[in-house]
């Protein structure tokens, strides 16, 4: 066959027409395939599969119709045209004729013209065809592969920003995404000393392109946070490192939330997100707008990382979400905005829950057009003890074995004391011991007690007695950032010393500081006192926190040398402390 010979099927049961038709189709360069009925004509459409097929509508045995009906079955999703010949002229018959399955007609008698123009015309379409159809194939497997990619994608980004605390009873979160791996990531950590850490960030774009950053921002957000560093921390460190991963024109808007239930605090970052809301129990509302661009923008040295506190009592909540919320739109393309926002809140009865009705809001607005955004919503509860879930099995562990038997120590001087936080660098290097690992929040509180208690109350002079009212607490901290820029010549050190025991081992810290010390021996630890009177001259309590968790809590010089001891066993449980 010649470059653009095709394979016709002709079927007519008057050998004089098919005889005729035959030779007009071969001096166009075509092979010819003949059947004498339409039986025959489906038997040979079978064995050789003809590129057109011209049937006769009126032969014995099967008609033209039916055969076309069974060559159209046969044929399934390839083109193949069905031309009838026919000297019909009755509108009916020939509707019946395209009813069946037929693309067009030839009328007897045939004229070569007409015959080379529509096999031409018919093999352009059949050519097209099988090139959209070819075409259609390689776009579904395509987008199997992509599909294919994203799952895998998503199982090893699981495995890294596992769910950390978002099952904590206090915290309810939506989230649709318009891909398997999408651009928003919501992260929930606890915090070693206490209170949650949350982050909500929305990539620009969608699918697999827009969460590029997503998984390293899920490494540095609970590897830091499992460590102790405090939100505007791992900020920093985010901003840092999709600055340097992330094309010019990507980015992440994202809110960062540090929760301290203790003290009844909220300390909030907003880069690029939409409003985030401070819900109080009265009824009154609070928003907290962005005030930051989003991360992955600045460099380092101009980004800011600066939180807003907020107070907050129990029965408070916070309400955080992404621009898909706001973006949501309705069949008239109408967005849902803040108006449908301030709408929802205004019908939030007694008993009932904002994430709820926000929620319930928004599908109703948008129930009959399809999603545009990425969609995240996720509220915080504030209440006195949270019950957080123990995660500590989530992080990856160690390849290493991890050392026992060493001995460290570290100093912090002056202004460095004012802008540096020793203890995440502290519980990294104590987390190396393999029995430690799960115990980072008793190691955490421990360091942290020691080196507020020496920083605060031993370097910079404060009392206690000023927290015991909101006055005072505000005046606390205000005095507590003017003596941290009078600490020239002061120090605060940590000797850290592990040895391994039958069963388990013992970490023994050391915490000296360069102030002029206290009255120890009048503190209740070592008195015995015990009761109510303790605290009007104790606010704090923190030594007494110390005694609890550890086995032994000593005070030497004028009482700024504290070393305190803590063992630990294997079969132990992570948070009793005085069975060790």
């Amino acid at each position: 066959m010649t470059q653009h010979s095709l394979r016709i099927l002709i079927a007519d049961d008057s050998d004089t027409d098919r005889l005729i038709l035959q030779a007009l189709i071969k001096r166009l360069g075509h092979e010819v395939i003949e059947a004498t009925d339409g039986l025959e004509a489906v038997e040979k459409f079978r064995e050789v599969s003809p590129d057109i097929v011209l049937l006769d509508a009126l032969m014995p045995r099967m008609d033209g119709m039916e055969a076309a009906r069974h060559i159209k079955s046969l044929a399934g999703e390839r083109l193949v045209p069905v031309i009838f010949l026919t000297s019909l002229s009755d509108a009916e018959d020939l509707a019946r004729c395209l009813a069946a399955g037929g693309d067009d007609f030839l009328t007897k008698p045939y004229s070569r013209v007409i015959i080379e123009a529509k096999i031409k015309a018919f093999d352009r379409m059949r050519r097209m065809h099988d090139t959209l159809s070819s075409q259609h194939e390689e776009i579904s497997a395509r987008n199997r592969q992509l599909l294919e990619e994203q799952t895998i994608a998503r199982r090893v980004f699981d495995n890294v920003a596992h769910t950390g605390c978002l099952d904590s009873p206090n915290i309810r979160y939506h989230a649709s995404p318009l891909s398997v791996f999408n651009g928003d990531v919501l992260f929930a950590s606890p915090r070693p000393a206490g209170g949650m850490l949350i982050f909500l960030g929305d990539f620009t774009g969608h699918g697999l392109p827009a969460a590029i950053g997503a998984m390293p921002v899920a490494e540095i957000f609970y590897g830091m946070a499992r460590k102790g560093f405090s939100g505007a921390d791992v900020l920093r460190e985010i901003n840092q490192k999709l600055k340097l991963i992330l094309p010019t024109g990507m980015f992440c808007c994202g809110a960062m939330v540090e929760a301290d239930f203790k003290l009844g605090q909220l300390r909030i970052w907003n880069g690029g997100l939409p409003e985030a809301w401070v819900l109080r129990r009265n009824g009154e509302q609070l928003l907290l707008p962005s005030r930051h661009l989003p991360l992955g923008i600045l460099p380092p040295e101009q980004f800011e990382s600066v939180m807003e506190t907020v107070q907050v009592q129990p029965g408070d909540r916070l309400l955080v979400m992404t621009d898909g919320v706001l973006e949501a739109a309705n069949d008239r393309g109408e967005l849902f905005g803040l108006a449908g926002i301030r709408h929802c809140l205004e019908q939030v009865k007694p008993a009932g829950h904002p994430f709820d009705v926000v929620l319930e809001g928004v599908r109703a607005f948008s129930d009959k057009a399809a999603e545009s955004d990425d969609l995240t919503l996720v509220t915080l509860d504030i209440t006195d003890q949270p019950a957080v879930p123990d995660v500590s099995g989530q992080s990856l562990p160690s390849a290493l074995a991890g050392p026992t038997e060493w001995r460290c120590e570290y100093e912090i001087r002056e202004r460095t004391l004012g802008d540096f936080s020793p203890l995440p660098l502290l519980l990294h290097i104590c987390l190396e011991v393999p029995g430690l690992r799960t115990r980072g929040g008793e190691i955490y509180t421990l360091l942290s007690e020691l080196y507020n208690n020496a920083l605060e109350h031993g370097v910079l002079e404060l009392p206690s007695e000023w927290k015991r009212s909101a006055e005072g607490f505000g005046r606390y901290y205000s005095e507590r950032q003017a003596r941290l820029a009078r600490v020239d010549g002061h120090y605060i050190r940590f000797s850290l010393h592990h040895t391994r025991k039958p069963g388990g081992g013992r970490l023994r810290v050391v915490c000296e500081d360069s102030g002029a010390g206290f009255d120890f021996r009048n503190h209740p630890l070592v008195s015995g006192e015990t009761g109510e009177d303790i605290a009007p001259r104790y606010a704090g309590r923190g030594l007494l926190l110390l005694k609890r968790l550890s086995k032994n809590i000593t005070f030497r010089g004028k009482g700024n040398h504290v070393e305190i001891v803590y063992d630990w066993n294997f079969s132990a449980h992570q948070g009793d402390g005085d069975d060790r």
